[in-house]
């Protein structure tokens, strides 16, 4: 494996493992002197060693030697990771003389691995020189060929980048009389160095100088100002620094029009740089800057100067097309025999032009026969790795991994655990990493906030995709390219970072740290699970958990066949994540008070209905996640089943998150010992979720709310369809943070607190049966995006003034049965994309100035009475309309 990758998983283990030796001697204050004299002696050493290992990210991989040397000094991190839980459970276990004995036998421990890493030492010195001695030398030089030898063989394939191409050029060429810089960002391998190349020579000759540069060769400033300097026709002839550089190149480029592609950007500061040596007269020059670091473009953009184009993957159309070019070059045509399998792999290669175009060229020189391109298609994962055919493409792929912060590398390899297609959600997987130790704490923020902004930076830099995008932007799932997963998979594989069984079943060895099972029926019984921290099960079959697990701290087997809740679970004392959603287990085991690590329990759509008091032992819970949503043989107003919560619930005073508690069960309480009031000490919540409130209890759930600084998302429900929900009282204290708002049941009067939650993005009522127009009270909400009234209104008329509702996007009107006009007054909801109007019986035509929304793309009609005519004349600049009657789709026909 490569030596940088191999490095990078060492990195991340050692800097992973020195946070978690500081937080174990912070925490284990009386520890035996020695052992603590140990376990600094080991952090000093560590700090030494994760050094190096920074310090050979930008250097040449000195050899195999060093990657040898590297994979002990992994080892090692886990081994002394395996000390402290070890420590920690037997804490947990045992007390008196077998305590005693544990630390006796910890020390041992710890002396052993004090002798592995004096051997470690011992070559430490010697590779720390050759890493020094190296040539600094942070562009790949394989990446670089397999992406700019294209450009110079004449050998450049067209197919799917005309239409950017297009749009580039007359970017390039518009006359604008001032500078403008263009960054264009996508994944390794989509063609980025291609489409402005195309682009470069079609304009370079209509500015009076051109110039083009790959950045990814040097990360100095000094470098690049000189290769800049040069590449205009001017020679250095004497040493010269930063400063008179950016002098020299400001009076080449003086009075001209210029254009310059900075290809392949890693670093911020080299743009930074060179931007302050490009003057900006007027003249219509251009820079083009290609780079799959979108967090870098975006953090340059500073107005209508600096654009930012996003390349995609090709479509599946041109995606074959391309493929048959390369692989059929004769005539561009799949021969009969060949049609499934070569849509296989086509999909496989997930419309990455690099993948398509380096597999297709290898096929070409195989024999066009299915039994060839089957043995192919099966082992093009093996073809893929470091010694394989294709592995040119994993190392140009790979240079994004490698160039990720240690405390990264671990979040993206995670990916490795989910099964191909199949979406991880968001917020599950922020969760997990927490679990994992992975999100290092920031001052002011929850590790949730550190978490997202993880992720946020992985789907910038473009290693991570966001699959499905919910309502305010954010991505609901996410996951990885498919190639881009073979290359973790690999890596996950090799480094003992994740074992994945997913066809036959295989040995475990004894170094395996996490377990994906992707298969049904996998049996564990006669496995050594004793290093597993992580199990995730994703099969359907049977799964017996054994009691080998003692060192788990995250355990996910949402959606398994269990009927009850595991007994043996209760003895996973380290557990940190629990996720049990999706199974039909009944109730919990009151010894659940022993997972005194637990930070997350998701019992999600499953039949549990009541939480037990041991749950207050969870000290460290804060996502507790009980509910789900039952769709038959009820009521809509009914689908949300919640969760009867113990007395005391407002001792765990680490929830980030709670969901959905019953308030009527607990009415038969004393008033000072109702659940409702508790809740007052949460102080922490991001996220809560009451319903069956009772009117009389609306008052005391207004004052807990008003005690909570923190809220973003809150939804109540009232008892019934017939009984109002009673929220008034929270007009002194609104929750200011407050994003999501859903309200379901009776309002005598719209609540006025709401007009003051200036954060609020999604707003939904639901049978509110409100008879004020709530409009009026919500438009001047300036962040407010999506926007519900479900038989929340009893008027007959809505109106949109102009210039109200600025941010909308989702605009969805239903079950509002006496309403029979709707007016949107032109210049109102500029920004409206998607509407929805369903079962309004009396409403007999389209909304008055639907015709004046031109940014609407989506209109969506529910069993409502419509003069087609009129219909089709205020709706053609819609581009997708859906009619739906009695649950059938009709067809709309433009006129």
């Amino acid at each position: 494996m490569d030596a940088d990758i191999v490095g990078g998983i060492a990195g991340s283990a050692v800097s992973f493992l020195l946070l978690k030796l500081d937080a174990f001697a912070t925490r284990e204050w009386n520890l035996q002197e020695n052992i603590n004299r140990a376990l600094q002696n080991l952090g000093i050493e560590l700090r030494s060693i994760e050094a190096l290992l920074i310090d050979t990210a930008s250097k040449k991989d000195p050899g195999h030697q060093f990657t040898v040397w590297i994979q002990n000094v992994r080892d090692q991190a886990y081994a002394i990771e395996d000390v402290l839980d070890m420590f920690r459970l037997h804490q947990e276990q045992e007390t008196g003389l077998r305590r005693f004995k544990m630390r006796h036998s910890i020390n041992h421990l710890i002396k052993d691995i004090e002798e592995s890493l004096q051997r470690i030492q011992q070559t430490k010195e010697r590779y720390q020189t050759m890493i020094f001695t190296t040539i600094h030398s942070p562009g790949n030089t394989t990446d670089l060929h397999v992406r700019v030898a294209p450009l110079f063989t004449g050998n450049v394939d067209p197919v799917g980048i005309e239409e950017p191409t297009d749009k580039l050029t007359s970017w390039a060429l518009e006359e604008k009389q001032k500078l403008e810089v263009m960054f264009v960002v996508g994944m390794a391998g989509l063609g980025k160095t291609t489409l402005v190349h195309s682009v470069y020579e079609r304009v370079k000759q209509r500015f009076d100088c051109h110039v083009w540069i790959t950045a990814s060769k040097s990360k100095t400033k000094l470098d690049n100002l000189t290769r800049l300097v040069e590449k205009f026709g001017c020679q250095i002839t004497h040493p010269v620094d930063v400063i008179g550089l950016t002098r020299k190149l400001r009076k080449l480029l003086l009075n001209q029009r210029y254009v310059i592609v900075l290809d392949d950007l890693w670093v911020k500061e080299m743009w930074e740089s060179l931007r302050l040596a490009l003057p900006d007269d007027g003249n219509n020059s251009r820079i083009i800057i290609t780079t799959r670091r979108g967090d870098i473009a975006n953090s340059c953009r500073d107005g209508d100067s600096i654009v930012i184009h996003k390349i995609q993957p090709l479509s599946p159309e041109r995606a074959a097309q391309l493929f048959y070019l390369k692989a059929f070059s004769r005539n561009g045509r799949c021969p009969s025999g060949l049609e499934e399998v070569s849509k296989s792999i086509i999909k496989k290669c997930d419309g990455l032009p690099l993948g398509i175009i380096e597999i297709s060229r290898f096929l070409s020189k195989k024999s066009p026969t299915r039994n060839q391109w089957k043995i192919f298609h099966d082992s093009l994962e093996s073809e893929l790795r470091s010694n394989g055919e294709l592995s040119d493409i994993v190392k140009v792929l790979s240079a994004s991994y490698k160039d990720l912060p240690y405390h990264l590398k671990y979040c993206f390899l995670y990916m490795s655990i989910f099964p191909e297609n199949d979406p991880v959600k968001r917020r599950r997987l922020v969760r997990l990493w927490i679990a994992e130790g992975f999100v290092i704490e920031k001052s002011g923020k929850t590790l949730e906030e550190v978490g997202e902004e993880y992720l946020e930076e992985l789907i910038d830099r473009n290693l991570i995709k966001a699959n499905e995008l919910d309502f305010d932007g954010l991505p609901k799932t996410v996951g990885v390219h498919s190639l881009m997963l073979k290359m973790i998979l690999s890596t996950a594989h090799e480094e003992n970072f994740c074992t994945v069984c997913a066809e036959a079943p295989r040995n475990l060895t004894e170094n395996t740290r996490r377990l994906s099972i992707q298969k049904d029926d996998f049996e564990l019984s006669d496995q050594d699970l004793s290093h597993v921290r992580s199990f995730f099960s994703f099969g359907i079959g049977e799964l017996k958990i054994g009691s080998n697990f003692k060192l788990l701290k995250v355990l996910d087997i949402q959606g398994t066949p269990l009927e009850e809740f595991p007994s043996v679970i209760t003895g996973l004392l380290l557990l940190r994540y629990l996720s049990l959603r999706n199974t039909n287990i009944r109730s919990i085991l009151r010894s659940l008070s022993d997972l005194r690590h637990l930070e997350t329990l998701d019992l999600k759509q499953t039949l549990v209905t009541k939480v037990p008091k041991a749950v207050l032992q969870l000290e460290k819970l804060r996502h507790l996640l009980v509910y789900r949503y039952n769709m038959e043989g009820v009521r809509p107003f009914d689908i949300i089943q919640g969760f009867k919560a113990p007395k005391g619930i407002s001792e765990l005073k680490n929830l980030q998150k709670i969901s959905f508690v019953k308030a009527s069960v607990q009415r038969r309480m004393s008033r000072h010992l109702r659940m409702i009031q508790g809740l007052e000490n949460l102080r922490q919540l991001r996220k809560l979720g009451v319903v069956e409130l009772a009117k009389e209890d609306g008052a005391s759930l207004c004052h807990s709310i008003g005690k909570m600084p923190n809220l973003h998302s809150l939804s109540v429900t009232s008892l019934s369809m017939d009984v109002p929900l009673e929220l008034d009282a929270m007009t002194d204290n609104p929750p200011a943070l407050l994003q999501r708002l859903y309200l379901k049941g009776p309002l005598q009067k719209f609540p006025s607190w709401i007009t003051s939650l200036q954060d609020l993005v999604r707003i939904r009522l639901k049978w509110s049966s409100l008879t004020e127009n709530p409009i009026p009270a919500l438009h001047n909400l300036q962040c407010l995006v999506e926007l519900q009234l479900l038989d929340a209104y009893t008027g007959t008329q809505l109106e949109f003034k102009s210039r109200k509702f600025r941010q909308l996007k989702i605009l969805d009107l239903q079950q509002l049965e006496q309403l029979s006009s709707i007016v949107m007054e032109e210049g109102t909801l500029p920004c409206l994309q998607k509407l929805i109007i369903g079962h309004c019986s009396k409403l007999e035509h389209v909304p008055r100035g639907i015709d004046k929304l031109i940014h609407l793309q989506m209109l969506v009609l529910y069993d409502m009475p419509q003069n087609a005519d009129q219909l089709r004349r205020l709706v053609r600049h819609i581009p997708c309309i859906h009619s739906y009657k009695h649950g059938q789709l009709e067809v709309f026909e433009e006129a």
